[in-house]
C-alpha cells in the first residue's frame, strides 16, 4: 500500500476537522489549480450540491484577466455566495481542503463573507 502524500493527509485532517464542526451546516469547500479556483457549497446529511461557481463560467471569464489569480478568487467567491443565498444557504462551515488559508483561497472565503455566507 502506497504512503499517503503530506498535501493528501493534510486534506484528510482538515477534512476531518471540519465535518466534526458542521453541527448540520453546509460546507463551503474549495479546489484551485493553476489555472483556475472553483467553490461548492455542499449539504453533507443529503450528499448534495447546493449551489457551485468556478472560474471558467462565461460569465466570469470575459472580465477576468485570469482565472487563476486573486481578482478570480474574489469573484468566484461574490457569485458562490450570491448562489448559496439564492438556495437559502446563510451559515457554513469553510472547507479550504489542502490548501493553506492564504493568497486565493483566503481572498475566496473573505468575498464570500461579504456576500452574505456566516463561517
Amino acid at each position: 500500500m502506497a504512503h499517503k502524500s503530506t498535501t493528501e493527509r493534510r486534506g484528510a485532517r482538515v477534512r476531518r476537522a471540519v465535518k466534526a464542526a458542521a453541527n448540520g451546516r453546509a460546507r463551503l469547500t474549495v479546489f484551485r489549480s493553476s489555472k483556475h479556483i472553483y467553490a461548492q457549497i455542499i449539504d453533507d446529511t443529503k450528499g448534495v450540491t447546493l449551489a457551485s461557481a468556478s472560474s471558467l463560467e462565461k460569465d466570469l471569464r470575459g472580465s477576468l484577466k485570469t482565472g487563476a489569480d486573486i481578482d478570480a478568487a474574489k469573484a468566484v467567491g461574490k457569485l458562490v455566495a450570491e448562489r448559496g443565498a439564492g438556495a437559502g444557504v446563510k451559515d457554513v462551515v469553510f472547507d479550504r481542503g489542502q490548501y493553506l488559508y492564504h493568497g486565493r483561497i483566503k481572498a475566496l472565503a473573505e468575498a464570500a463573507r461579504e456576500g452574505g455566507l456566516n463561517f
